[in-house]
């Protein structure tokens, strides 16, 4: 098939991830890259022999363009994704879908409309280790799930992002910048969420950078940044997630699964590859397992090679929008159960991702 023309908006730290990784891919190629600073893009488009660039407004203009990566800041991903939409582009964008439940829902809504696709990040779960992982609960390795623990707790971005005010502002904080890897692994290997509940506080009302570029600068912050919470799953099972940038040091692990048979430690969900654990009930010792797919390094991108495949068989996609706009609702759900002191029953749902076959994502996402 013909491989779909790409342009990439926003051409910030992570475009370079995007960029590098594109050319693995046989289904799509970049064409363009904007930015809202027109010089940034011009860099971007040199150090990668990039045809053209474009401010953001030129790339949404051109008719060549099939599909937009949206690698804005979460404040402004409605804005971008619907003017794509409206200009006749599928749309694929970073997390999360949008920072307010009713423009996530319009970005499905105008998609719908239109008869296009819209997919987001994280792509994390179609990697080796999360896909390995789920092999193994398809397998009944630790038999029925039950339960699960989740934890991302860190001291914040200040320490060493170059720009990290975004991430103390609305949209930013620990469970939109980091719950989404988190909950998207949850729901790719246990299922769609029924109903949450949490406590979010802000602990600390002004950071300090000392990252080397703003050193000393001061950063108001505007969102909580320590949310305890429990997911209860539409299967019954339930767990327990902890996002948080107010954390020194802990031992917990970043999400294990609790089953009838055994328990499941899953890695990292911010990374594509291993390593997985595994313990039944009659193991001695916890057992590691050899990664059953591809894709174990750094392969952001993946999600556009999944969702261009799904585009050009007309069939659904793992990245589907319905995905992003369930974990953002679950995000939203905890921190009104927080100000509401009680559960939050969720409006939305989603298909459980299609498992991928072992050892077949090469021929799966076809490579150059």
């Amino acid at each position: 098939m013909t491989a779909l023309n790409v342009g990439i908006i926003g051409c910030g730290n992570i475009s370079k991830i995007y960029l590098e990784n594109a050319s693995q891919f046989e289904n799509f190629e970049i064409k363009a890259v904007a930015d809202l600073v027109l010089d940034r893009a011009i860099e971007r488009a040199k150090e990668f022999d990039i045809e053209k660039a474009y401010t953001t407004d030129q790339l949404l203009e051109d008719p060549e363009i099939d599909l937009v990566i949206n690698l804005t800041i979460p404040a402004v991903h409605a804005e971008i994704a619907i003017k794509a939409l409206e200009n006749g582009k599928h749309v694929y964008g970073e997390k999360p879908l949008a920072v307010t439940k009713e423009d996530g829902k319009k970005m499905i809504d105008v998609a719908k409309e239109k008869g296009l696709y819209i997919g987001n990040a994280p792509d994390t779960f179609l990697g080796a280790g999360i896909q390995t992982c789920k092999k193994l609960i398809d397998d009944g390795t630790i038999g029925k799930p039950i339960s699960a623990t989740a934890a991302m707790m860190i001291p914040g971005h200040e320490r060493w992002h170059p720009d990290p005010a975004f991430y103390y502002q609305t949209g930013g904080g620990p469970m939109f910048d980091m719950g989404p890897y988190y909950i998207t692994a949850l729901i790719a290997l246990v299922g769609p969420v029924a109903r949450v509940t949490g406590s979010a506080q802000l602990t600390y009302k002004e950071r300090t950078i000392t990252s080397k570029e703003k050193y000393g600068e001061k950063i108001k912050v505007e969102v909580p940044t320590q949310i305890n919470s429990v997911l209860d799953f539409e299967n019954g099972a339930v767990a327990s997630m902890v996002m948080s940038f107010d954390t020194w040091h802990h031992q917990l692990p970043n999400i294990e699964i609790y089953g009838t048979e055994g328990t499941l430690s899953v890695p990292d969900p911010n990374t594509f590859g291993g390593p997985v654990f595994v313990k039944r009930h009659d193991d001695k010792e916890w057992r590691e397992v050899e990664l059953a797919h591809g894709y174990a390094e750094n392969s952001r991108g993946l999600g556009v090679a999944e969702m261009v495949q799904a585009i050009q068989t007309n069939s659904k996609s793992r990245v589907d929008g319905s995905l992003g706009f369930h974990v953002l609702d679950i995000m939203h759900g905890i921190h009104e159960a927080s100000n509401e002191g009680k559960h939050q029953v969720l409006s939305s749902s989603c298909p459980q991702p299609e498992p991928l076959l072992a050892d077949s994502i090469e021929s799966t996402f076809p490579l150059k």
